[in-house]
């Protein structure tokens, strides 16, 4: 054996160097605080004491860099802002996060609780078909009916449409969009229903023009003064006013006016069970949205850095929306003249849903406009 070899048979293995694993407390998991333990995310505060699914679902869903993105939005419009941002409408708040939906409607719910309501719309106009319900009812009900009904569709359609569905992407947090979107789903799903009775009484064996809503919502004088309204109301630009004109004002003033205190108030007297029970339906889907509604301008109103200035803003958008409201309403007087039996007068309707806007507002915290009390 040579030297060489020698040498090479008795060299010790080559030693691989390898780094020294240090801990340094930055990797995932290594924090601990009193839920880190926890199977369950704690994102956020729930209202109440177990988070809600429909809290899981929705909040902080839409993302929010004053909460999440510490690097800005990660997308954008081409020739704007990025995200939701907060200056599509000019009411403040400290927290919009705040708001949660006390119906807490979302996907689920949504389907759900509108299914409920056409299986009833259905049921009942088959029942009044098989029953020939409209038989009975008398020609002046029956010309109430083709006119005013049928035009009031065209109103929530258009509120549906132009208003709820336009900004139910505008407000900076998903449960505000969330609301919004399901308010647009009530009111189409309305108007759909009214469709649908107006083309059952086109197919009834009456006299009844299935047409003559058409002519009424675009040229009787009593209808024009609402039909600007809602055609005002798909021209503003700040979802905020949008939602406080339409759900605070004029649907208390007119929606409600018109729905409430004289269609449920005198269907029974002329032998009718099936329009206040599809107009019913209208009234439950409003009640929900003025829930959300009301919780939503109570945050801004009593915000502790911007409710007064909010309080102040309202009142300006009050001093818009009411008069046209009130002069809407104030147009529709000559319908309450138009069934055969008036179980109701005009001047006792109007003072009902004044009375019920005015407990609405003080419920916000806002001063009563002038032109309501007189």
């Amino acid at each position: 054996m040579t030297a060489t070899q020698d040498s090479t048979a008795t060299a010790e293995p080559k030693q691989r160097s390898f780094p020294t694993i240090e801990f340094t407390d930055s990797e995932a998991g290594a924090k601990v605080f009193p839920s880190s333990k926890s199977r369950t995310y704690s994102y956020y505060t729930p209202a109440k004491r177990r988070a809600t699914m429909y809290e899981d679902v929705t909040v902080d869903v839409q993302p929010d860099p004053d909460r999440h993105l510490t690097q800005g939005w990660i997308y954008g419009f081409g020739d704007g802002p990025g995200g939701y941002p907060q200056d599509w409408t000019v009411a403040k708040s400290s927290n919009w996060h705040e708001f949660l939906d006390p119906n807490e409607e979302w996907d689920q719910t949504i389907f759900r609780n509108n299914s409920a309501v056409v299986h009833q719309v259905e049921l009942c106009l088959s029942n009044a078909k098989r029953a020939r319900a409209y038989d009975g009812w008398n020609t002046p009900w029956l010309k109430f009916i083709e006119r005013n009904i049928g035009a009031w569709m065209h109103a929530e359609n258009g509120l549906a449409l132009h208003v709820f569905t336009s900004i139910q992407r505008s407000g900076p947090t998903n449960m505000i969009n969330t609301a919004v979107a399901v308010n647009a789903a009530h009111k189409m799903r309305f108007a759909q229903d009214l469709a649908l009775f107006n083309l059952d009484l086109s197919e009834a064996d009456v006299s009844f023009d299935g047409s003559a809503h058409v002519d009424v919502w675009k040229n009787a004088p009593e209808w024009q003064p609402v039909r600007e309204v809602v055609e005002q109301l798909t021209a503003v630009p700040d979802w905020c006013e949008l939602l406080f004109a339409t759900n605070i004002v004029f649907e208390q003033l007119v929606g409600s006016l018109f729905r409430t205190e004289l269609v449920m108030q005198i269907s029974a007297r002329n032998g009718d069970y099936i329009t206040p029970t599809i107009v019913g339906t209208g009234e439950h889907d409003y009640d929900r949205d003025l829930n959300y509604t009301r919780t939503l301008f109570q945050l801004l109103t009593r915000d502790p850095e911007h409710g007064e200035a909010n309080r102040v803003l309202f009142g300006e958008w009050m001093n818009v929306w009411v008069p046209r409201c009130l002069d809407a309403a104030r147009a529709l007087q000559p319908i309450w003249s138009q069934p055969a039996d008036k179980a109701v007068t005009f001047a006792s309707s109007l003072d009902a849903a004044v009375a019920k806007f005015t407990v609405l507002l003080e419920s916000l915290g806002l001063d009563i406009p002038k032109e309501l009390a007189r």
